[in-house]
């Protein structure tokens, strides 16, 4: 094997370069068009609390599986979402104030009646939980509608 010119290792050097420029920048860029898939999520329901302990206009994040929900108790009854926003896998906040589902990231928008997106670069609406109240307690659960 003969040795390896300054020029070649400068060629070499500067694609190296340029490789890894290429996948620092490709990657966010792939991820924002595939959002992260809700995964791991538990099979049984999960408690949040008392009734008594989410007032109206309160919400709370509980873990759920994998990923926390998003509890919030509306004018139209208890909803609960994915915490996880659909951009960038953020996550996001209840405002009381502005009466949406904010992710402080990229100012992403959700609305409490169904985790649509309101405004801002999420693609798609939060994924929707169950929550029920039994016996006093309220639960979050996979499945049959928000």
């Amino acid at each position: 094997m003969g040795s390896i010119t300054r020029r070649d290792f400068i060629k070499l050097a500067g694609g190296l370069f340029a490789a890894t420029g290429a996948a620092v920048i490709g990657v966010p860029v792939v991820a924002y068009f595939y959002p992260p898939k809700l995964e791991e999520v538990p099979s049984e329901p999960v408690l949040v609390g008392k009734v008594e302990e989410l007032p109206l206009g309160a919400a709370k994040i509980v873990p759920f599986g994998r990923y926390p929900a998003l509890v919030i108790n509306t004018p139209d009854g208890l909803k609960a979402y994915s915490a996880v926003c659909t951009h960038f896998a953020c996550l996001v906040k209840w405002n009381p104030e502005s009466g949406k589902i904010e992710c402080p990231c990229h100012e992403g928008y959700f609305s409490p009646s169904d985790g649509s997106v309101i405004s801002g670069p999420p693609p798609a609406p939060l994924d929707a939980f169950v929550a029920e109240v039994v016996d006093g307690q309220i639960y979050v659960k996979v499945g049959g509608g928000a």
